[in-house]
């Protein structure tokens, strides 16, 4: 792996199966040639990275994860697009927020807050 400056989140999970499942709804596959069956390297070939690592029993709890993610993509409407049925919200469509930011939210299998989102003013015309 090439790599420059970065930073990559490693996220606890209660089933990595489950968890490296919705993340590959996003575009993520496993980039460590399934070499940890109990640690997940994930990435999205954009540069997006994302570790998986089996959470501490009991620390994460529904409705009380602490975690959240952020995805920044042009491709919110075709992301959207996979999950219509899982938006958080009302709307369920992507929509511009008040913080000039076009974007989505969804929940992980441990609810994991995950928004996937594009600055406004960088958004091409439909």
């Amino acid at each position: 792996m090439d790599l420059e400056h970065a930073l990559t989140a490693i996220l606890p999970s209660n089933d990595l199966d489950a968890s490296e499942a919705f993340y590959a709804r996003l575009g993520f596959t496993r980039a460590d040639g399934g070499a940890w069956p109990e640690y997940r390297i994930l990435a999205d070939g954009k540069g997006g990275h994302l570790h998986l690592t089996p959470a501490v029993k009991g620390w994460l709890r529904p409705g009380e994860n602490p975690f959240g993610l952020y995805l920044y993509t042009e491709d919110v409407d075709a992301l959207a697009a996979k999950f219509p049925n899982e938006i958080l919200g009302n709307v369920k469509a992507p929509e511009d927020k008040e913080w000039g930011m076009y974007e989505f939210a969804l929940s992980d299998p441990d609810q994991t807050l995950v928004r996937i989102g594009w600055p406004t003013r960088l958004r091409k015309p439909r």
